[in-house]
């Protein structure tokens, strides 16, 4: 998706809304040694403590901008590689072993954000300004409760992560694109949408048509925000009914996005080991190969496409989502401006 330089609104919305969490990379990709990550139009490092605590501040040192990233991590400070400067978690100069007692000394001169780990992921608060208690991470109850079981995916794509938002506000590829798939073979390959609003966003859905197919997509904004997905699965894919998936996409540049999907089945007991064994030994790699349908149909298109679209009802959802980011990016553009003056 190409981005607009003169459309400020557009700007906003590359790189990802403020005061928002985002999913940032599956929890295994950060131990004690610091982890640098492009997300959201900057890089973050992010590192644990030996005891398992997480932090994140911007990748850039106060003192000459050198990535913190390529420092030594010492329990909730690192000390830059280039020179020993010493940052504290929340942005805080500790040290400044060249010239102690200089005034960057005692300094918050690094932008420092809250993360938290859940569901197998870390996320991010993308706040605007530095805060000292960020708003509660609220995610589906998919991924909080004890009857759901689910599995994380996570990949990078290449492509402005709006697109992938499109795609899944889109049930109507399945019926096409993933019409071989054991769980998309059915249903009719024509439609009439609607859209139902909730207490946290809207329903895209086809109308007298529910359980055959990808029939409908939520969009919810909980501080978070994510899309939610049912498949129907024949009996052969084991036991919790429909197949469940919660998607949320986070910006890494103007041509990478992080994408996230856990793949959920509401199973206990007994059939959530029977479930969990049959996912990672059978349908893991149907699920990957429908995934990459949808990869290098988005890979190929164009950064102008969105641009050049003759859209019909079927994409009612997608032009609601896209105007409901835009109001938002609007709103923030706003509120920046009222501070300003």
């Amino acid at each position: 998706m190409r981005t607009n330089a003169n459309d400020p609104v557009d700007a906003v919305l590359a790189v990802g809304l403020k005061d928002l969490w985002y999913p940032m990379c599956p929890s295994s990709f950060v131990a004690e040694r610091p982890v640098s990550l492009r997300r959201l139009g900057r890089k973050f490092v992010l590192w644990r403590e030996a005891s398992g605590v997480l932090h994140a501040l911007e990748d850039h040192c106060p003192h000459r901008g050198a990535p913190l990233s390529l420092g030594i991590a010492l329990g909730d400070r690192i000390a830059c590689g280039y020179h020993g400067v010493q940052v504290r978690a929340d942005g805080v100069v500790m040290s400044v072993p060249g010239s102690p007692g200089c005034k960057l000394e005692g300094a918050k001169a690094t932008r420092s954000y809250h993360v938290r780990e859940a569901a197998g992921a870390i996320f991010l608060y993308n706040s605007s300004v530095d805060i000292t208690d960020p708003p509660p991470l609220n995610l589906p109850t998919e991924l909080t409760d004890d009857v759901h079981s689910h599995f994380l995916c996570y990949t990078e794509w290449k492509g402005d992560y709006r697109y992938v938002l499109d795609n899944v506000m889109d049930p109507m590829h399945g019926t096409f694109l993933h019409k071989q798939s054991h769980s998309m073979a059915e249903g009719d390959s024509t439609a009439a949408f609607r859209v139902r609003e909730t207490d946290t966003g809207f329903v895209f859905e086809k109308e007298g048509q529910r359980g055959v197919n990808f029939d409908w997509t939520e969009w919810a904004d909980t501080g978070l925000h994510w899309m939610r997905l049912e498949i129907p699965y024949p009996k052969t894919g084991g036991p919790g009914g429909n197949f469940i998936i919660i998607g949320s996409y986070t910006p890494i540049s103007e041509n990478v996005s992080a994408v996230f999907h856990w793949r959920c089945r509401k199973v206990d007991g007994w059939q959530r080991d029977t479930w969990r064994f049959l996912y990672q030994n059978r349908l893991e790699a149907r699920h990957w190969a429908v995934l990459e349908q949808d990869r290098a149909i988005l890979e190929m298109m164009e950064p102008d496409a969105n641009q050049r679209e003759m859209l019909y009802q079927h994409d009612m959802g997608i032009v609601r989502l896209r105007r409901h980011l835009r109001n938002l990016a609007k709103a923030q553009l706003e509120a920046g401006a009222e501070k300003a003056a």
